[in-house]
């Protein structure tokens, strides 16, 4: 790992891949094949500190900085993009409650959320709208009450949403009057139907589900924010952070990759030797061994820039789940053809890591999505001169 980590980080890598080799890679397998995770996880995952971890510790977080954020997210999806997604989905909601909460909201929800008795989820997409978030057709109406009781009234549908089946908590975005905005809700909201979504490619085990809401009444206190901050403030920070865990997940996934390949390569044997030193099987791990490193470097530098409050600290994690995702899917895909007919059988660990590979291509901004931002940037680099 050619980056340069302080001492404390680099005793945190250490402690995060222990963890995720004891606790969650053994039940990888499992989660994939019965879409489901885990309490007993979830649990393992409050004890080790990985909940609400980069939420300032005077809000009830973690206190963790951003590389060392990024050095658990690599772990965690090295071991299981399942897990992996399922700490920065609550880390999302946590997160925009750290920044945009209030004084109540923090204290009600960052401790549960942390210890891993509240589980959250982030709903934004709809049925019909995905990348172009400021499309959302879901309504707020604002309601007002003779005894005091002021609130609102969501009408509309949520999709796609990560683990919707288990969440007790929805960060929910709508339009007050045409503005994007932010609500809390909780699952036993009357109004509220969660229906399960399954059979997905990858990342089979996010537990995914579909919110519909019929004439859902929620306080004028589950706002988060103001009207008109939710898209452009709590979802785009909120984004950011998943952006960034999935960009260092996927190198994890490249990681697991390039190991198993190594392993396969170096005891498999074929034309009198081991397959590993046949040239084009080198030459894939070559690919594999540069791109990690380079990617991972770079997703080093997203995590200095954000801890560093750097305004190009967002465009350098765009780049880096731009690179990233693309790399877990490259890596994969060579994976599979080094093990050749054991890498397309099932179940099996690089077969699992191909089908998760895509997703990452998918969620929090499609690859064209990053590209169209990022060329975006690259316009206004060349006007700064």
């Amino acid at each position: 790992m050619i980056v340069q980590l302080s001492p404390d980080q680099r005793a945190a890598r250490s402690r995060f891949k222990l963890f995720a080799e004891k606790e969650i890679l053994p039940h990888a397998a499992a989660f994939d094949a019965e879409q489901a995770i885990s309490t007993d996880v979830v649990r393992a995952l409050a004890e080790e500190g990985c909940l609400a971890a980069p939420v300032r510790a005077d809000n009830g977080g973690g206190g963790m900085d951003w590389v060392t954020y990024g050095l658990l997210s690599e772990e965690l999806g090295r071991a299981c993009q399942n897990i992996r997604n399922f700490v920065a989905v609550e880390d999302m909601v946590a997160q925009a409650l750290d920044r945009w909460g209030t004084a109540e909201q923090r204290d009600r929800w960052i401790g549960p959320i942390l210890r891993g008795e509240t589980l959250a989820a982030f709903a934004l997409t709809e049925p019909g709208i995905g990348s172009d978030a400021a499309s959302i057709e879901m309504d707020a109406d604002p309601v007002a009450s003779p005894d005091g009781q002021d609130g609102f009234i969501l009408r509309g549908s949520k999709k796609w949403i990560s683990f919707g089946q288990i969440a007790d908590l929805f960060l929910v975005f709508a339009k007050v009057d045409g503005k994007h905005t932010a609500f809390l809700v909780e699952r036993d909201t009357p109004g509220l139907t969660v229906n399960p979504l399954n059979g997905l490619l990858g990342l089979r085990g996010s537990m995914l589900g579909e919110l519909v809401f019929d004439d859902c009444r929620i306080p004028a206190g589950a706002l988060v924010g103001r009207p008109g901050m939710g898209l452009t403030f709590i979802a785009s920070s909120s984004l950011d952070l998943g952006r960034f865990s999935t960009a260092w997940g996927s190198v994890g996934l490249a990681q697991a990759c390039m190991e198993a390949s190594v392993r396969h390569a170096d005891t498999r044997h074929q034309f009198g030797g081991p397959i590993s030193d046949h040239q084009l099987v080198r030459r894939m791990l070559a690919d594999m061994v540069t791109d990690i490193t380079a990617t991972r470097a770079l997703c080093h530098q997203a995590g200095l820039s954000k801890d560093q409050n750097e305004a190009d600290a967002v465009n350098l994690t765009l780049m880096a789940k731009y690179r990233a995702s693309l790399l877990a899917n490259r890596a994969a895909a060579d994976a599979v053809q080094i093990q050749g007919a054991q890498g397309i059988g099932t179940p099996g660990q690089v077969e699992r890591h191909f089908r998760d590979a895509k997703v990452m291509e998918i969620i929090e901004g499609t690859t064209q999505i990053q590209q169209s931002m990022l060329g975006q940037y690259a316009r206004q680099v060349v006007g700064r001169g």
